[in-house]
């Protein structure tokens, strides 16, 4: 999955999008930045705890879960699967930005 993720990034840099990970590993966070360094993750990770606080909050029942959110904040797809697909949504929310909002 992380390759996907590095093209998309590369793919829609200038453009009013971000991708944001929340890591659930269990790994020492040293263990973390040294793997995120050597996959190329140049997004920003949140590493939650044992607790699993943001998984609760956001209904995660398997790994990984991905959210699609709009220039509006509003959850526009969930659980998509491969890269085509989630590219192909990606690319209709940006398509939708009102002019001034990139």
């Amino acid at each position: 999955m992380i390759p996907s993720q590095v093209e998309m990034v590369a793919k829609f840099s200038g453009k009013p999008f971000a991708l944001i990970g929340i890591n659930s590993d269990s790994q020492s966070r040293s263990a973390l930045k040294e793997r995120f360094a050597k996959e190329k993750v140049s997004w920003a990770q949140f590493i939650e705890g044992q607790d699993r606080a943001i998984s609760k909050s956001w209904n995660v029942m398997a790994y990984p879960t991905l959210y699609i959110l709009d220039h509006e904040g509003v959850i526009r797809h969930r659980d998509l699967h491969g890269p085509e697909e989630v590219t192909k949504a990606v690319e209709e929310l940006l398509a939708k930005v009102p002019s001034g909002k990139s």
